[in-house]
């Protein structure tokens, strides 16, 4: 069977029990991402960094697609949880990358006054594969080295 896109585990997490990401209905759209690790998400204070929750997981896919991570729906009224970035993107050639192997990872803030314990194996978001356009005269010639 040829590989078109899929989940694959990130180097360091081979040992871990790292589930793929699964869609949970015929319709659904996105694949819902689980935590590689118990971590925790301390309530906000102003000037800190986002937390990064490892999912043990790397993507690939077609070159003219990418990975959205989007926040689980029930993140920041339950457990206070809102993405850094609003929406993650993951493009097809951070797969693999020398930095991390293409790790992927949620950067949550905790708008909670209390902080968030995450389990491992937890829900903690959903990625959805998407195509993108590139405009006339694109000439992008860059290399990916690393990244988040």
């Amino acid at each position: 069977m040829e590989r078109v896109r899929g989940f694959e585990v990130a180097k360091g997490f081979e040992q871990a029990g790292i589930n793929m990401p699964v869609r949970k209905t015929k319709y659904s759209a996105g694949y819902d991402v689980e935590a590689a690790e118990d971590c925790v998400v301390p309530a906000f204070k102003a000037g800190q960094a986002p937390t990064l929750v490892k999912t043990g997981i790397k993507a690939y896919m077609p070159e003219d697609e990418y990975l959205m991570l989007c926040n689980r729906s029930s993140n920041p009224k339950k457990k206070g949880l809102v993405l850094s970035n609003g929406v993650g993107i993951v493009d097809g050639d951070y797969y693999g990358n020398p930095d991390n192997d293409g790790l992927i990872m949620y950067a949550f803030y905790n708008f909670f006054a209390e902080d968030v314990q995450i389990k491992k194996g937890d829900v903690i978001g959903q990625v959805i594969f998407s195509k993108y356009f590139k405009v006339d005269n694109d000439n992008a010639e860059g290399i990916r080295t690393g990244g988040f």
